[in-house]
């Protein structure tokens, strides 16, 4: 029988603490969640691998460090109402969920989406709901928003999603940028986002958030 927790603390211990992710609500939050719950049976052996996951298509579980990393930079509070956009089957959701006071989940696929829900549900994360839409629309009728985080990569953001951030609220994501993704973050001021650089990371662009083909004649 695998000893799930104990992987869980490895992948805590190495790969996440030696990437100087040390606030207790994020190590905790990472501990208290299966990730092995929330991937599909044939993942379940790979759950705690140091890379990123691929559930089907352009829908990856990120790896552990760049996810910790990304908590670590977006800073969630207890207080927070944070979206997260491209969940999968729920990891991302619940481990936020955690950390923050509501979390309300996009994913584009309606099975997807069932099964996400029903996981939380079973493993008693009340405070997060999942819903069906466009990840680049975003959830409006439940925002503004304290935190937006993406589960993937962007080339490019759509402004009624950063319209869809609180005064103050920040948003997280991997933005393409060759072989090389980096992890940016933005925080709105005066109803502006502003943009800065966090580390560096890499995993597929996700629907919706590729740039449009310039054309040429």
């Amino acid at each position: 029988m695998v000893d799930y927790t104990s992987r869980r603390t490895l992948m805590v211990d190495t790969q996440v603490r030696p990437s100087d992710v040390t606030k207790f609500p994020i190590i905790d939050a990472l501990l208290d969640t299966p990730r092995e719950e929330y991937v599909p049976d044939r993942l379940r052996d790979a759950a705690y691998v140091g890379e990123n996951l691929v559930l089907d298509g352009d829908r990856v579980i990120l790896e552990a460090r760049t996810f910790a990393k990304m908590l670590d930079a977006v800073d969630v509070q207890p207080t927070d109402v944070v979206l997260d956009l491209g969940c999968g089957l729920g990891y991302s959701t619940a481990v936020l969920a955690h950390m923050a006071d509501f979390v309300v989940a996009v994913e584009d696929d309606a099975a997807r989406v069932a099964d996400a829900q029903s996981i939380l549900t079973a493993q008693g994360v009340d405070n997060a709901a999942v819903f069906e839409g466009a990840l680049a629309e975003g959830a409006a009728k439940n925002g503004p928003y304290d935190v937006i985080m993406v589960q993937g990569a962007v080339e490019d953001i759509p402004a009624a999603l950063l319209d869809q951030i609180k005064e103050g609220g920040r948003m997280i994501a991997i933005f393409a940028e060759g072989a090389l993704g980096e992890v940016r973050i933005g925080r709105k001021i005066d109803g502006a986002v502003n943009w800065r650089m966090a580390f560096n990371a890499g995993a597929p662009v996700l629907s919706g958030f590729a740039k449009e083909a310039a054309f040429s004649f």
